[in-house]
């Protein structure tokens, strides 16, 4: 489990193919710091596992599902890339549950500068929308964000200068794909709601039978 608090920026150095996956060298440094083979690390919010490590990089392999669902097939050597250990149980739970599973894309349709915060705009697919709610919480590309605003096509964040810094949405632009998560809570009361709903709909009755008061 992660809490999409980014610990630091890594470089991609090299991506070696085999048939339709891949493996992943990326350099890091605090990241390094304490890190063991079979260890979690969330890349751009997607968990990878680590196979080799030393000298200044670890390496991963990434499936061709992973490619299918996330957008680290667009990654390059050079390019940078988010990075966050698994939560230890002692450590401080700044962000939101963060499974490292992500949900699918989305696009940056906008990145405009408000007094000293960037709002992005991105537009999502129709199924990662129904997740979200206004002030609730999402990882984009690995970072807990909260959701300024929602509606049908797309949905908006508002970036402080640190974030925009310290992550990759920095370097990001109008166009490029971020990866999506969305709050993993709010998945498991949607299908709850969904397997208990009959054809009535959804009634007072069954919402206090299912611990809803």
């Amino acid at each position: 489990m992660f809490t999409g608090i980014v610990e630091e920026m890594g470089t991609v150095t090299k991506l070696i193919r085999d048939g339709k996956q891949q493996r992943i060298s990326i350099n890091c440094h605090k990241i390094l710091e304490d890190i063991h083979i079979g260890d979690s690390i969330a890349v751009n919010g997607v968990c990878l596992t680590v196979v080799t490590y030393g000298g200044k990089s670890f390496q991963a392999d990434v499936m061709n599902e992973t490619f299918m669902r996330s957008g680290l097939g667009a990654l390059r050597p050079g390019s940078s890339v988010n990075l966050e250990r698994a939560m230890a149980a002692d450590g401080r739970f700044g962000g939101h549950i963060v499974s490292g599973h992500i949900d699918g894309t989305g696009t940056i349709k906008s990145i405009k500068k408000d007094d000293n915060a960037i709002w992005f705009e991105i537009v999502a697919p129709r199924d990662i929308l129904d997740g979200i709610v206004e002030k609730g919480s999402i990882a984009i590309d690995g970072i807990s964000l909260t959701i300024a605003a929602v509606d049908n096509v797309n949905f908006k964040v508002s970036i402080i200068p640190h974030t925009l810094k310290e992550t990759v949405l920095g370097v990001k632009k109008v166009g490029d794909t971020v990866n999506l998560e969305t709050d993993v809570i709010g998945k498991y009361v949607k299908k709850l709601l969904e397997s208990k709903t009959t054809k009535a709909g959804l009634t007072k009755e069954m919402l206090l039978a299912n611990g809803f008061y």
